[in-house]
């Protein structure tokens, strides 16, 4: 199998944590770059990190790695990697032009940021779902001058709890959705030890996360139509997004309706059989069964369900009738494995088995 030199930017934070974890004995990805803002460059990554988050240790092999200095050193990281995932804290503007200028260096960007998942020639891809929106890249490549230099990026960590139990759905013409998501304090980069407000507390608000997770959607089950891609007009999506004392695993309750209401046996036939291009070449990170149905009353749950197929399956569970929607049912997600860095990953490997990556 062929090995890709890899950068992670934004590496001393929670995702880029569990990028290093996922990358440390990758098939394909060889982790040769690390790179965080300037307070960081020139340390030992072991020293970088003031705090390690993740319940696994910081593999060994990366904590004497030299941290660069993802601004400062674009060029030479640029030289020596094949492409960098990105997963910075910084404005969104930044984002956009530190993506770019990676870009235009000619060194691709998987990216974990939301700053370019409304750019019209940027692909959001979620690989079961839309991985024929990658066709989009060639446009982007036009607009930024580069022979091989673009961007790629994955949705909101949320939507891996719901917009893969919808999908194989929408052949009986999904009207409307409504979705409630539960979110682990991990999607805010956070654990206990740094959040101590949520414990014996929910939060009503998580800024910007309701309009992500009704407007995402949309470009997802878009089409690439002129070198862009055109967002669908519907289904109509409504959200609330609440931030609840969970570590790991964002939970959704979704309420839907259909054009055409299939029976209960219908919808879980669709989701058995549901796989996508990453299930059918058979990628490293990729689920083998996509979407789990679990039988039980009280079941997903994030504690006991959020590592189903090493956090990159989803589950869903309590399917049934409803008064005022068609159906309503319960999604779960591991949000920093499916929902964010795993995500980038699995999206990574589809572009390298698409020859993206090659010089």
């Amino acid at each position: 199998m062929k090995k890709y030199n890899v950068g992670v930017i934004g590496a001393t934070g929670m995702v880029g944590q569990r990028f290093l974890l996922l990358l440390e004995n990758h098939p394909m990805f060889n982790v040769s770059c690390i790179a965080a803002s300037k307070n960081s460059a020139g340390k030992k990554y072991g020293d970088a990190v003031k705090l390690w988050q993740l319940g696994a240790p910081m593999p060994r092999k990366f904590a004497d790695m030299t941290v660069l200095d993802a601004s400062a050193d674009m060029q030479k990281i640029a030289d020596a990697v094949d492409f960098c995932f990105c997963a910075v804290n910084m404005p969104k503007d930044e984002i956009r032009a530190l993506e770019e200028a990676y870009a235009k260096l000619e060194c691709p960007i998987v990216s974990n940021n939301s700053a370019h998942r409304f750019t019209e020639d940027v692909p959001m891809v979620i690989p079961e779902i839309n991985s024929a929106h990658l066709e989009v890249i060639g446009a982007q490549k036009k607009r930024l001058g580069t022979r091989r230099g673009f961007i790629a990026v994955k949705s909101n960590c949320s939507l891996q709890s719901y917009v893969p139990l919808l999908h194989p759905l929408k052949k009986f013409g999904i009207r409307s959705a409504a979705v409630c998501t539960y979110q682990a304090i991990s999607g805010a980069g956070k654990t206990f030890l740094t959040m101590p407000e949520i414990e014996d507390n929910v939060i009503p608000y998580i800024g910007g996360e309701e309009e992500k997770s009704e407007k995402e959607p949309l470009k997802i089950w878009g089409s690439v139509e002129n070198g862009k891609i055109v967002c669908a007009s519907s289904p109509v999506i409504t959200a609330q997004c609440l931030r609840v004392p969970v570590s790991d695993g964002h939970t959704a309750a979704v309420f839907v309706n259909f054009e055409n209401k299939p029976a209960k046996e219908e919808i879980l036939r669709a989701w058995a059989e549901f796989s996508g291009e990453p299930q059918a070449l058979g990628l490293p990170s990729a689920p083998k069964q996509f979407i789990h149905y679990l039988e039980e009353a009280d079941r997903p749950q994030a504690k006991l369900d959020r590592n189903c197929e090493n956090g990159m399956a989803v589950c869903a569970g309590r399917l049934r009738e409803d008064s005022l929607f068609d159906y309503k049912f319960i999604g779960l997600s591991h949000n920093t494995l499916r929902g964010a860095a795993g995500g980038a990953v699995l999206l990574a490997e589809l572009l390298a088995v698409r020859g993206y990556f090659d010089r």
